[in-house]
């Protein structure tokens, strides 16, 4: 998540809500028992999330001109994202994401977050939802003098109003997960068991993780032995198996991230897990270039100004044979990302945040950390429009690279997601690894990609 800072900045009907209310209880309660696994790797969790301040204060969102005319951005709101990626001729039709069910995974989480989503909705003219919050674990009470725990409220406010967003109708589950800052603490150990859990109970179609770390910081990398991320996979595995969609950032470093340190970036090409898990879509990051309508003056183009979309070869996995048909670009490794939806800070989202009280009010924010929850919201639509979860949906997004008319944009405008020195890839014509397959037309690709899912 980069933030702008301008401000502070299962599917369930009537007859089966009990039944998951009932699985989400059994849930928290399992969370405060469950024990990390054993072996578990240093290497930490963090939200794709990087600061940068333009002004405080900011009362309610302003107009494209005016961002402009304040900090030489574009900022958009939610009905100008619905007009860029022709939603709402689906919301027409009924397709909503009603019936679906989003899990949201963030440490710590938000205390504000329902009232946020509401106050953000009713800015935009959008039915609310209730936000389910499981805690997975003993998370400690929120402190905002905790950087740690505002940067991961803020990841969690940006991830809850951009899935809801996208999919109005869809119910919202957000696991706030008890990371602590202890020495050899990472976070993704809880995660994953958190996820599977979730998955075990049944609750949850698709999981939006907007976090990461960087495949070279797990104990073992350099040494060629990649137990430590292999160990942590199970959630996916068990996602894989009931056809539960998994979602992840592909970061913001490019084609560079971050060392283990949180502060200073590799001088190569490296890649980010969960995002390099051939079990997981990635989701890579775009920048929008609109009129006040949400109409595009211009193609999209490669996310890549207060950060960059991540992309580039895994060097974890292999190849997955999903990948076969564009292993022209990917050579014998995993490629990221799958595909892209808007992630820049320079055409970022505006979003509702009260979890500071001495920062209340609407940022600007951007990363691939918002396009995974855009993108959740994509897939809530289709797994309604299909009539049952889709799964996996990495074979089916790049089979509708072999079909016109499903709703697949190509980015191919030549910008790059070089990041940091490090020379990144070009957006080029057909599948790259700045983003992927591309990005989307909802209207189109949401049927392509449910009925290209069956089976």
């Amino acid at each position: 998540m980069l933030i702008a800072r301008t401000g502070r900045g299962v599917a369930a009907s009537a007859a089966t809500a009990a039944l998951v209310a009932a699985a989400l209880a059994a849930t928290s309660q399992a969370g405060a028992t469950t024990a990390a696994p054993a072996g578990v790797p240093h290497t930490f969790a963090v939200p794709a999330i990087a600061g940068h301040t333009l002004v405080h204060g900011v009362a309610s969102p302003l107009p494209i001109e005016q961002c402009q005319a304040k900090w030489h951005i574009n900022c958009y709101n939610p009905l100008q994202y619905r007009t860029a990626y022709d939603l709402n001729p689906l919301y027409k039709k009924g397709i909503t994401g009603k019936g679906r069910t989003i899990v949201i995974v963030d440490s710590f989480g938000s205390p504000t977050v329902q009232h946020d989503l509401d106050v953000y909705s009713k800015q935009f003219g959008l039915p609310s939802t209730t936000v389910k919050v499981v805690k997975w674990g003993h998370v400690p009470k929120f402190d905002p003098k905790n950087s740690d725990m505002t940067g991961w409220a803020g990841e969690t406010t940006l991830d809850v109003e951009m899935a809801h967003a996208v999919a109005p109708g869809a119910k919202i589950v957000l696991v706030e997960t008890a990371v602590s800052e202890t020495e050899g603490t990472t976070g993704l150990p809880e995660m994953m068991s958190a996820e599977k859990s979730l998955i075990d109970h049944g609750v949850g179609d698709v999981i939006s993780q907007s976090f990461g770390a960087t495949e070279n910081t797990f104990p073992g990398f350099d040494k060629g032995d990649f137990t430590s991320i292999k160990k942590l996979r199970y959630a996916f595995q068990d996602a894989q198996r009931k056809h539960v969609t998994v979602l992840a950032a592909s970061g913001d470093g490019g084609a560079t991230d971050m060392k283990l340190d949180g502060k200073t970036y590799y001088n190569k090409r490296v890649n980010s897990w969960p995002s390099s898990d051939p079990l997981v879509t990635s989701i890579g990051g775009t920048q929008l270039h609109l009129n006040d309508k949400g109409e595009r003056v211009k193609p999209d183009s490669v996310y890549n100004d207060y950060g960059a979309g991540g992309g580039g070869q895994s060097h974890v996995f292999t190849r997955p044979s999903f990948q076969d048909g564009v292993k022209n670009v990917v050579g014998t490794r995993r490629g990221t990302p799958d595909i892209s939806m808007a992630a820049a800070v320079n055409g970022g989202a505006w979003i509702y945040s009260s979890y500071d009280p001495t920062a209340t009010g609407w940022d600007v924010t951007g990363g691939t950390s918002e396009a995974t929850p855009l993108f959740s919201g994509i897939v809530a639509l289709a797994d309604q429009a299909a009539g049952h979860r889709l799964g996996n949906v990495n074979a089916a997004l790049y089979g509708l690279l072999k079909h016109k008319s499903t709703g697949l944009v190509d980015v191919n405008d030549g910008t790059d997601n070089s990041y940091q020195g490090v020379k990144g890839y070009k957006a080029v014509n057909g599948y790259d690894l700045a983003t992927g397959v591309g990005t989307l037309d909802a209207l189109r690709f949401v049927p392509a990609l449910a009925e290209a899912s069956r089976g």
